[in-house]
């Protein structure tokens, strides 16, 4: 008999741990220097200025370095430019040789991810983001305009002198105007040769402010963290990258930036992160802790979709193990508890889910006729919540198991089973199953018929082989087998 699997909706399992014990909600705001930064940042205009010292200090915080020793390191690299007796006059020439003198003093190893400014000052190595935040910090000491570039999977700078804005791709030693040929001398003026660095045709790019181009440091550090797991330590970065870019409005919702920018919204970014951190609490099979950090958060953070989607998938889930581990009741139980925090369509949703489950159990556990009747009794009493659909399946499933209990060995009593199925056929109509079924029952009789009658018949005992036919054939006139033993008796007689 083919067993009728539950519909009971399983959205994320995986391996298990203890929950509530050691579970502390992660800090849900922001920490005081990220709002002192962007108010800092606004104290004469309602745009972003910092001074080059004021960045750089930021650039270091959103590095996670909060010493003074990297500080003074960027104030005296700084001083060193400034003061050089090689600096250009002209800020172009300026600004080039600023790039040249990162690559022989400090830029030292490419590294992919490696966005931390405190990470070039200790052992040189950088990426796109970093490098690109040390030049902007040594071009502003040096009164040259900056501002960020981001593509898709880039980040650059450009520098802005003399109404002309140019390029400049900080992880290439020539990448100073991306384009144009340099040419090299020796000492005696001679040309030795060229350097050239292609320009990249970016399909999309979009100029940002430096401080935008700071909050990728913290956003690079968040990612790292996710990518381990650690989503404890992802979500206050995430809350202070947003206070840093939007002061105390970090949590209004209803100021989205625009959907297509290629710098994300700040506010989404970070209802993504904390949506993130509940995504893995469900992955780690922590039900009840999804349902603390939704709460939680969500007084701080609204979204109330997307808060109750958590809420219903962490009930869902826990619930679905408890019906896999056969434990209907601890599931009613859980359920109940945590009414409060469903809306009323989302717990009517999994109460009938749950109730589903509830009858398949008892269906799949049925040993006799009275369960049998019990729980085909309850299916009827329920089917408005499983819908008439899945009431049908399971009452069908409930009958035939009933008829393949009352007709099993040792006994075989395959009336029983017939007479079983034709009341379930009267009580609620039609049925391709149970009708299949019936016709099976009732062919096991008419066998069941010629076999008494045939070992009877072998046996000689021909008025008892007479008496099983005559009452085969008054219940199955029809049945080939039994006509055929029929015309073996009249051909004796």
């Amino acid at each position: 008999m083919k067993l009728i699997t539950s519909i009971f909706l399983v959205l994320l399992i995986f391996n298990s741990r203890a929950e509530g014990q050691n579970f502390v909600i992660p800090r849900l705001e922001p920490e005081t220097k990220a709002l002192e930064f962007y108010k800092l940042g606004r104290k004469n205009s309602s745009q972003p200025v910092y001074t080059w010292t004021e960045f750089a200090q930021i650039s270091l915080w959103a590095s996670g370095d909060n010493t003074s020793s990297n500080f003074e390191k960027i104030r005296t690299m700084a001083n060193n430019v400034i003061n050089s007796k090689e600096l250009p006059v002209s800020q172009k020439e300026k600004a080039e040789f600023i790039l040249t003198y990162l690559h022989s003093n400090v830029l030292k190893t490419y590294q992919l991810n490696q966005t931390r400014v405190d990470i070039i000052l200790s052992n040189g190595r950088y990426n796109c983001v970093s490098s690109a935040v040390l030049y902007m910090i040594l071009c502003e000491a040096a009164g040259i305009a900056t501002s960020g570039v981001v593509t898709r999977d880039h980040a650059l700078v450009t520098v802005h002198i003399n109404g002309e804005d140019i390029d400049v791709e900080t992880t290439n030693r020539y990448g100073f105007d991306p384009g144009n040929r340099k040419e090299f001398h020796d000492q005696f003026g001679r040309l030795t040769g060229f350097s050239y660095v292609p320009a990249r045709n970016y399909r999309d790019r979009q100029t940002i402010s430096k401080i935008e181009l700071v909050s990728l440091i913290i956003n690079n550090r968040i990612s790292e963290h996710e990518k381990q797991n650690r989503f404890t330590d992802a979500v206050p970065l995430s809350i202070d990258r947003a206070a840093l870019l939007l002061g105390e409005s970090l949590a209004d919702n209803s100021a989205a930036g625009p959907q297509d920018s290629l710098f994300e919204d700040p506010r989404k970014e970070l209802m993504e992160r904390l949506f993130n951190y509940g995504a893995w609490l469900l992955r780690s099979n922590r039900e009840e802790d999804c349902i603390r950090w939704a709460n939680a958060a969500s007084v701080r953070y609204s979204d109330p979709d997307h808060w109750q989607e958590f809420a219903m998938a962490a009930v869902n889930n826990r619930i679905a193990r408890y019906i896999k581990e056969n434990k209907t009741a601890e599931a009613r139980d859980f359920l109940s508890n945590q009414k409060i925090n469903l809306t009323d369509s989302n717990y009517i949703q999994l109460d009938n889910l749950l109730t589903d489950a509830e009858l398949l159990r008892r269906a799949n556990q049925i040993k006799n006729l009275s369960e049998g009747d019990a729980v085909v009794s309850a299916i009827e009493k329920e089917r408005r919540k499983i819908g008439e659909k899945r009431a049908l399946e399971l009452r069908t499933f409930s009958v035939l198991k009933t008829a393949s209990l009352l007709s099993a060995a040792p006994d075989r009593n395959w009336n029983a089973a017939i007479q079983y199925i034709e009341k379930a056929l009267s009580d609620f109509g039609s049925n391709r199953d149970l009708e299949h079924a019936l016709i099976t029952y009732q062919s096991n009789l008419a066998t069941d018929f010629h076999n008494r009658f045939a070992a009877e018949w072998n046996r000689k005992n021909y008025e008892e082989a007479q008496r099983i036919l005559n009452e085969g054939l008054s219940e199955f006139p029809n049945d080939r087998q039994l006509l055929a033993d029929r015309d073996i008796v009249n051909r004796n007689q």
